[in-house]
């Protein structure tokens, strides 16, 4: 009998779905455990529950510049970037009736964005402000459309998740806050990663991002932010329902362990994305590598192979044991191009998305580089492009 030897995994997408740290882990099951009652009971099990979950609190809000009042707990990333877009539009539709955003905006933010402009007795528009083939928006097209009026909120991701390239926040909030515009930040794929700027009025995050088990996102709402819900009244105002603790004290754990060795894993992981960003085009014919060379995310990258279709590339990836991603298909039954790469003016189809977990080894990434001409050249030859 015949017995092949399995090909070892190599996860290397952990955009949003980072494996989960062992001690955050350890953190959730104890708090299933300790944590499990509602917080908002006055018993003794509800104390120790609330306890839990002021500690988070006040854990996660340290690390991302805000106070601990400021921060609520979501069910989700995009739970949080729908409530963030709708509720700061509602509440100003009195002062502005537009969306401003980047043109590489989560889809979440445009899709929240649109909704919200639509909905109005009398509707607004979303504005999306072109980028660069880097995919950095222009800034002073940007500025001079809040200088306009009329705009109910402003938003700018951080970095985008998914060719790396850092925005400039900074600049965009001073002149947001002249035009007296709150800026929505989503900080989804920056927050432990790299250090995140207190320039916003409303900052969005994903727990799952950085090691912690899903089924938690972060937003972060300044005082002076005007909103107003159009959802049910609660005791939690902006998101309904409560908050699980178990994933709170996770997350801050998580977070906790991705700020304390943040410079080293800084360093590391951006040697690995360099030897990628040089070597792949090296290695294969036809291929253009996405984002800034600087300023960028320290465990992103992404790339484009002409004459291939990306999740074809993906599958034979996948055989030879590589978890990557492709940002050629926004769903599985949709086979339309990434908006980021489109918005982009880049090549589109054909597309891997490397993101890179913390501990990513180097000898790992240099297997990857070994496997992927071949699997290129297979993807190429049952489409019939031979040769190159």
């Amino acid at each position: 009998m015949t017995h092949t030897t399995p090909v070892p995994r190599v996860f290397l997408d952990a955009a949003g779905h980072a494996p989960v740290h062992p001690q955050a882990r350890d953190a959730l099951l104890a708090a299933v455990d300790q944590g499990w009652a509602d917080p908002r009971r006055l018993h003794a099990e509800g104390r120790r529950a609330r306890m839990l979950l002021d500690g988070a609190r006040e854990s996660i809000s340290a690390h991302l510049g805000t106070r601990p009042a400021e921060l609520r707990f979501a069910a989700s990333h995009v739970t949080a970037l729908h409530h963030a877009v709708s509720g700061v539009t509602r509440g100003r539709r009195r002062l502005g009736r537009d969306v401003v955003a980047s043109a590489v905006e989560r889809a979440a933010v445009l899709n929240a964005a649109r909704f919200a402009t639509a909905r109005a007795d009398e509707p607004g528009t979303t504005a999306l402000i072109p980028v660069d083939r880097t995919g950095r928006v222009a800034s002073d097209q940007f500025i001079d459309r809040l200088r306009v009026g009329g705009v109910a909120l402003a938003a700018l991701q951080h970095a985008n998740g998914e060719v790396g390239s850092l925005q400039p926040v900074a600049a965009v909030h001073a002149a947001a806050r002249e035009s007296d515009v709150p800026l929505l930040v989503d900080a989804g794929s920056s927050v432990g990663h790299v250090a995140v700027p207190d320039t916003w009025d409303l900052l969005a995050a994903d727990a799952a991002d950085w090691g912690a088990p899903l089924g938690l996102g972060l937003l972060a709402v300044r005082p002076r932010v005007r909103w107003a819900p159009h959802w049910p009244e609660d005791d939690d105002p902006w998101f309904p329902g409560g908050v699980s603790v178990p994933a709170a004290l996770a997350a801050a754990v998580a977070l906790d362990l991705a700020r304390s060795d943040l410079a080293v894993e800084d360093a590391h992981r951006r040697a690995l994305v360099a030897q990628i960003r040089a070597e792949v085009p090296i290695r294969v014919p036809d291929v253009q590598v996405m984002g800034a060379d600087d300023e960028r995310l320290p465990h992103v990258v992404t790339f484009s192979c002409l004459y291939v279709d990306g999740e074809a590339l993906v599958t034979e990836l996948d055989r030879a044991g590589f978890a990557v991603a492709s940002g050629s298909a926004c769903t599985s039954s949709a086979l339309e191009p990434s908006h980021v790469l489109a918005a982009m003016g880049v090549l589109t189809h054909g597309n891997v998305r490397i993101t890179l977990p913390r501990r990513t080894e180097a000898a790992q990434v240099t297997r990857f580089l070994d496997v992927l001409p071949a699997a290129v050249a297979t993807v190429r030859s049952a489409l019939g492009v031979e040769g190159l």
